[in-house]
C-alpha cells in the first residue's frame, strides 16, 4: 500500500492543482467518494476468500480432485501476484480514476464469466480475469484517498476504508457458505455484479474530478515483467505437477531450464534497468529478508489452512455449507478484535514478542484442527477457529511493520510492494503444496485399505499438523526480530497490510 502512497506523493503538486481547479466549479463530496471506494475495494477483498467454502461443491460438480480444484484459488492468487508490479506504472500512465474504473469493470465482467462457467477450465480462466481487475482496485483506491482527503482527515478516512479491507477476507467464507447452500456456487460471483455496476455509476458521478492532470510517462521494465511472469507461472505449474514429473525426464529438465533462465534474465535485467520492477539490493538486508521469510511461513500456514477447512468441515465431519460458514465466523470476529490490540502491543513492545505469540497461537489452532473427528465437540472446533483468528490478528501488524521498518525511508515503497508480492505468491504456492501433500497421504491411506472418506479425512489432518509444526519452527527466526518500537505506528501498519 505504501507503494501507492509514494506515487501519490511524487505527483502531489499535480493532484493539488487539479483538485483546486475542479473545486472552483464543484464541491467534492468526500463522504460519497469514500463510499464509492469502499464499495469497490470491499467487493474485491471479500472475493479473495468467498470462494473457499464453495470448493467442495465445485469439486463434486466438475468431478475433479483436490489438486485440480485448487487452481480456482491458485490461478487467482498467481495472476494477482503477476499484476502487482503493473499497478504503479498504470497509475502513472492512465491516472487513478481511469485505473479504478477500468479495474472495477474488468473485475465485474470476470465475476459474470465465473458464474457462467460450464467447466473447471473456464472457471479458472475467468478467475484470472477477476484477479487482473482486483489487483489494481485497492492500490488505486488508496491513492485516491490520499489525494482527496487532506492530511488531518486522511487517517480517519483510511481507518474506515481499511476496516472493510481487513474484515472482507475474514467474512468471505461465511458469506460464501450461505450463498452456496441456498443459491448455488455461481451466486458467490453473481453477487459482485450489482455492486460492481453501482461502483461504476457512482464513480462517474463522484470521482470524475480526478481525471485532470494525473498521468506520468514513466518507462516500464518490460523485460523484467515478462521474465518474472514466466518464472512465477512455471514455478507454480511445476509445484502442482511435481508428483507426476520426474526431475531427469525431458519435461522435468525443460521446466528446470525455463525456471533458471527466466530467473537469471530477470536478475540481470533488473540490475541494469533504471526503473526495475523490484529493487533486488533489499535482499542483502538480513532484517528485511527475515521478515519476508516469516511472512511467507505465516501465509503458507494461514492460506493453506483456509483452503483445507471447507473440505474438513463439509467432508468427514458432515457440516453443510451454511453451518460451515457460521463455524468459520468466530475466526473473522477474532481478527477484528485482536488486530487493534496487536497494533498497540507492537507500538509498546516491538515486533518479537507479538510475532512469537501469534505464531504459537496459530500453531496451536493447527494442532487442534489436526485432532478433529466425527465425535469432536462443536465447542472444540469453535475454539480452534477463535485461536486461528487470534493468531492471524496478532501476526499481521508486527510482521508488516518489521519488513517496512527494516529498510531506509526512501526504500519503504519498494519494500511494501515486495511484501505484498510475497504474501500473494506464498498463498498460491501454499495451496499447491498443501494439495500435493494431501494427495500423497490420501494415496498412501487408500493403498493401505482405507475408505475414500477416511483416507481424505486423515490426509487433511496430517496437513494441519504439518502446518502447525511449520509455524512452531518459525519461532526460531522470529527470535531475531527487534524487541523495540518500530518506525511505523500500529494504525499505519494496519493500513499497509490492507
Amino acid at each position: 500500500m505504501l507503494f501507492a502512497f509514494s506515487t501519490t506523493m511524487r505527483n502531489q503538486k499535480i493532484f493539488k492543482n487539479a483538485i483546486l481547479h475542479m473545486t472552483k466549479n464543484a464541491i467534492i463530496n468526500k463522504k460519497a467518494c469514500l463510499v464509492v471506494l469502499l464499495l469497490g475495494t470491499s467487493m474485491a477483498a471479500i472475493d479473495s476468500s468467498i470462494v473457499n467454502l464453495s470448493l467442495p461443491v465445485m469439486r463434486r460438480q466438475f468431478s475433479s480432485n483436490l489438486t485440480e480444484v485448487q487452481w480456482v484459488l491458485t490461478a487467482y492468487m498467481l495472476s494477482f501476484s503477476i499484476f502487482i508490479p503493473l499497478t504503479d506504472w498504470l497509475k502513472n500512465r492512465v491516472g487513478f480514476f481511469n485505473l479504478y474504473v477500468a479495474s472495477t469493470a474488468v473485475f465485474t465482467v470476470g465475476s459474470l464469466l465465473c458464474g457462467l462457467s460450464p467447466n473447471l477450465n473456464w472457471l479458472v480462466a475467468a478467475r484470472v480475469l477477476q484477479a487482473i481487475g482486483s489487483g489494481a482496485i485497492t492500490p488505486a483506491a488508496l491513492a485516491i484517498i490520499s489525494t482527496v482527503f487532506p492530511e488531518k482527515e486522511r487517517g480517519k478516512a483510511m481507518g474506515i476504508w481499511g476496516l472493510g479491507i481487513v474484515m472482507g477476507p475474514a467474512l468471505g467464507p461465511t458469506l460464501g457458505g450461505i450463498l452456496t447452500q441456498h443459491f448455488g456456487w455461481p451466486s458467490i460471483f453473481y453477487v459482485n455484479i450489482p455492486i460492481g455496476l453501482a461502483t461504476l455509476l457512482l464513480s462517474y458521478k463522484y470521482l470524475r474530478f480526478l481525471k485532470a492532470g494525473q498521468t506520468n510517462k514513466q518507462p516500464f521494465h518490460t523485460a523484467g515483467f515478462i521474465s518474472l511472469s514466466v518464472f512465477l507461472t512455471v514455478l507454480q505449474y511445476s509445484i502442482t505437477k511435481i508428483e507426476a514429473i520426474r526431475l531427469l525426464s525431458f519435461t522435468g529438465l525443460t521446466l528446470t531450464g525455463i525456471l533458471i533462465t527466466s530467473f537469471m534474465f530477470f536478475f540481470y535485467s533488473s540490475r541494469k534497468s533504471r526503473f526495475p520492477l523490484l529493487d533486488l539490493s533489499l535482499f542483502t538486508n538480513f532484517k528485511f529478508v527475515n521478515g519476508l521469510g516469516l511472512t511467507f511461513v505465516r501465509s503458507v500456514a494461514m492460506l493453506g489452512g483456509l483452503f483445507l477447512l471447507p473440505f474438513l468441515l463439509q467432508g468427514y465431519l458432515g457440516y453443510s455449507e451454511t453451518v460451515s460458514g457460521l463455524i468459520i465466523l468466530p475466526n473473522a470476529l477474532m481478527v477484528g478484535l485482536i488486530m487493534p490490540f496487536a497494533g498497540k502491543w507492537t507500538d509498546a513492545h516491538g515486533y518479537r514478542s507479538v510475532t512469537i505469540a501469534g505464531l504459537a497461537v496459530l500453531g496451536i489452532s493447527m494442532f487442534l484442527f489436526g485432532q478433529l473427528h466425527t465425535g469432536s465437540a462443536l465447542l472444540l472446533i469453535l475454539l480452534a477457529m477463535m485461536l486461528r483468528g487470534a493468531g492471524f490478528g496478532l501476526l499481521t501488524t508486527p510482521l508488516t511493520a518489521a519488513v517496512i521498518s527494516a529498510v531506509p525511508k526512501e526504500k519503504v515503497a519498494m519494500a511494501s510492494s515486495i511484501n505484498t508480492l510475497i504474501i500473494q505468491l506464498s498463498g498460491a504456492i501454499s495451496v499447491s503444496l498443501i494439495s500435493l501433500i494431501h494427495q500423497v497421504y490420501n494415496d498412501r491411506y487408500r493403498a493401505e485399505g482405507a475408505t475414500a472418506n477416511s483416507a481424505e479425512h486423515h490426509a487433511l489432518l496430517n496437513c494441519f499438523l504439518i502446518s502447525g509444526f511449520l509455524l512452531l519452527i518459525a519461532i526460531v527466526p522470529a527470535l531475531k526480530l527487534p524487541e523495540k518500537k518500530g518506525k511505523l505506528s500500529g494504525k499505519q501498519v494496519l493500513m499497509d497490510a490492507a
